[in-house]
């Protein structure tokens, strides 16, 4: 079977959007080939530089088996007249390509009705790919495409060259005016002209390998490799690990080298985190520290190239960076003149959204929902210093006025912390109560993503939570909730930033609550007009945070996907309490006795539900007087005492007790469905029953939703008495 292999070449992608593309490409080559039934028996991976995607799909067939099968036509009363084929059976002959003769009949749930067998040749492979693969090249999801010859075909930047082979063979494909051949480009400085690829095989990589073309892996191998080696020339220093960067420049070379460079270390004066954000964000350089973490006055930067032996780029990027570091010590001393606390009315000309208003108007929400907040929290038990928290609140959006923040956009919030570290935010204010503000403005977007930490302390906690669900209700009340893969206002990353940072910091939070107080920071203000007055926003909001927290339990946790399901069933509005009831249940899961138990809440589960789907009438309450049989009276007995138990063990928050009361029950479950019949003729006896069994159903099931584990053994099927 021979190799295929597709290689899209073009004007150099953007680093952020070459992994996901690449994947992509992969995965609709794949489908592709299943979808014709063109299966590899080997290996489909991907290759991937700034210049080019491709696909190796080790072993596929040269061409579709034939397919064999059988067409339904006429019913032979139709079909024939006298005896004799009539107008139907001909036409319907002639368009399955075969004698009238060799029609044969079938006999249906309809009738019988004329048949005929067709063999379907199978086409070659080059065939169909060169028919179907520019539609799935098309189809690849950019979030910015462009397009210069068809407004119908479009890419990311302008192909300049297609590879499309099976084994040796050139397969004739076109896309947007290109014809695939044998012939890719190498590194675009380090080699001249076209290279011929030999074949489909693990010659393509040892071809670019040639042209001074590495693949991913081999990319970053040597990133880190020479990174090391550089770093090793200073003694005790390190280069600082970020594995983002590295993702990014990884995906800006093809064939990588690595430079040491240096600046004047006098501008290790400023914060670290504008040195490194400027190393980092603007020029894609790496920090070197020292073994105690202190930036040194050295940086690595990544070159597409085999290297500089003359110095020549070295000295450029040491000149760009020194008039970056300038940049920023102008602006920080320049911030300096205006302390933050004058700056608040400043944030009256910042506009946070244009329907919710000023950047001033948002803090004033921020604050009254952090007392509120404040208030909760210490009600039940939570140590926080609401002073500290109603003043990093006031000052937190301030450094959006900065000079520095306005250029280095990333530093948002953590200017904010470093200049309310060096200032003097009130007459008299004790340095341990500033450096606490500080950190909380500092933490104030954290996490930022589900890999980030969250703030530091309580009161940053607080801040980070209000700020985040001010901007989530705002939305919300306007109708600009996520839709789809649209997400234009980051609410999806906020929302999973207050789950994380509730669990994190396991703070005694209500969400409804929560998003009501925020809902409610908004009455009278002109943003709350344009509120639409057609949205369910309290469901809204239920739905999408159950959403975030299934995330977080299933796949940041790592909690079984049933367990997930059960808790939630139940309620998702406590995250502590939530996060406790899934470690609880994944606990006792293993246990025989709790797995008899789900099975039993299934089955009590299903007859409810036929019980009503029938009309059956279930009792307002249980009547003792019309219990029959020993096993219903023994576990109408048992439901109360436990319960009392149950419920103690919950309000102390120790599930896993309480569900172990609950699988006790079991021996009394088993007895009433092998002894008693629910669905009796008896009208008064089967509601008591059902009744019976629907409170067994809501006093349980408060905890999690036993219905929906999914038992690894047989479940007990419903008895014909039931």
């Amino acid at each position: 079977m021979p190799d295929f292999l597709l290689e899209i070449g073009c004007e150099e992608i953007p680093a952020r959007m070459i992994d996901p593309a690449s994947l992509e490409l992969r995965e609709r080559v794949q489908k592709l080939l299943e979808r014709e039934h063109l299966s590899a028996t080997g290996a489909i991976s991907s290759f991937e530089s700034p210049r080019r995607l491709a696909v190796l799909a080790s072993g596929i067939p040269a061409a579709q088996s034939d397919v064999t099968e059988q067409v339904t036509g006429p019913s032979v009363n139709v079909a024939f007249k006298d005896g004799q084929p009539a107008p139907p059976a001909h036409a319907f002959a002639k368009k399955a390509g075969v004698d009238v003769s060799q029609l044969e009949r079938v006999t249906t749930s309809k009738g019988e009705y004329l048949a005929a067998k067709i063999t379907k040749k199978g086409r070659s492979t080059a065939e169909v790919l060169s028919e179907l693969l520019p539609k799935e090249i098309n189809s690849i999801y950019w979030p910015k495409s462009m397009y210069w010859r068809k407004p119908s075909e479009k890419f990311v930047r302008p192909v300049r060259w297609l590879v499309a082979l099976l084994d040796r063979e050139v397969i004739p494909l076109e896309f947007d005016g290109i014809r695939a051949g044998n012939e890719s480009r190498g590194h675009r400085i380090l080699t001249d002209g076209p290279i011929v690829i030999p074949s489909a095989g693990s010659e393509y990589v040892e071809s670019l390998r040639a042209a001074k073309v590495l693949g991913r892996n081999e990319r970053e191998q040597q990133i880190r490799k020479t990174l090391d080696a550089a770093t090793r020339t200073i003694p005790g220093a390190r280069w600082r690990e970020d594995k983002s960067l590295l993702e990014t420049v990884v995906n800006l070379t093809e064939w990588p080298s690595v430079i040491l460079g240096g600046f004047d270390s006098q501008f290790l004066e400023l914060p670290k985190e504008v040195l490194i954000t400027v190393m980092r964000d603007h020029q894609k350089y790496f920090a070197v520290e020292d073994a105690g973490d202190k930036l040194l006055p050295h940086f690595l930067a990544v070159l597409n190239t085999d290297g500089d032996p003359r110095g020549i780029i070295r000295h450029g990027h040491e000149r760009v960076l020194r008039a970056r570091f300038n940049d920023a010590r102008f602006f920080w001393q320049t911030d300096q003149k205006h302390p933050l606390r004058e700056r608040t009315v400043w944030l009256k000309n910042v506009t946070f959204q244009k329907d919710l208003g000023s950047y001033y108007e948002k803090t004033r929400r921020v604050q009254r929902l952090c007392s509120w907040l404040c208030e909760i929290i210490r009600q039940r038990g939570v140590q926080v210093r609401p002073g500290i928290v109603h003043k990093a609140a006031s000052l937190a959006k301030t450094d959006l006025t900065t000079e520095l923040v306005k250029e280095f956009t990333e530093l948002q919030g953590i200017v904010g912390g470093l200049y309310a570290s060096v200032q003097e935010l009130d007459t008299g204010m004790p340095d341990a109560t500033r450096q606490a503000i500080a950190q909380a403005i500092y933490d104030q977007y954290k996490p930022e993503s589900m890999d980030d930490s969250v703030p530091r302390s309580v009161e940053g906690a607080v801040l980070a939570i209000a700020d985040k669900a001010d901007s989530i209700a705002g939305m919300f009340a306007l109708g600009l909730q996520p839709t789809g893969s649209k997400d234009p206002f980051a609410l999806r990353r906020q929302a999973n930033g207050i789950v994380k940072t509730i669990a994190e910091k396991k703070l005694p939070l209500s969400l409804t609550q929560l998003f009501a107080d925020a809902r409610e920071a908004y009455r009278g203000s002109s943003a709350e007009r344009k509120f639409s007055g057609e949205i369910d926003y309290a469901g809204a909001l239920r739905t999408f945070f159950r959403e975030r927290l299934e995330f977080y339990l299933r796949d940041v946790l790592g909690f079984k996907y049933d367990v997930v399901n059960a808790v939630l069933a139940v309620g998702s509005d406590d995250v502590v309490g939530a996060i406790a009831r899934a470690e609880a249940v994944t606990k006792v899961r293993p246990s025989a006795d709790f797995e008899s138990i789900s099975v039993a809440f299934k089955r009590i589960k299903n007859i409810l539900r036929q019980a009503a789907e029938t009309g059956k009438q279930v009792a307002p309450a249980i009547d003792a007087n019309a219990f029959q049989e020993a096993a219903e009276k023994e576990l109408a007995l048992q439901i109360p005492r436990a319960v009392e138990t149950v419920d103690g063990f919950r309000a102390q928050g120790d599930y896993e007790k309480a569900l172990i009361e609950i699988s006790k029950l079991r021996p009394a479950v088993d007895r009433f469905f092998d002894k008693v019949m629910v669905m009796v003729d008896d009208e008064r006896v089967r509601a008591n029953r059902l009744a019976l069994l629907q409170s067994l159903l809501k006093e349980f099931s408060t905890i999690a939703d036993f219905s929906e584990i999914v038992t690894e053994g047989k479940e007990s099927k419903e008895s014909s008495k039931q």
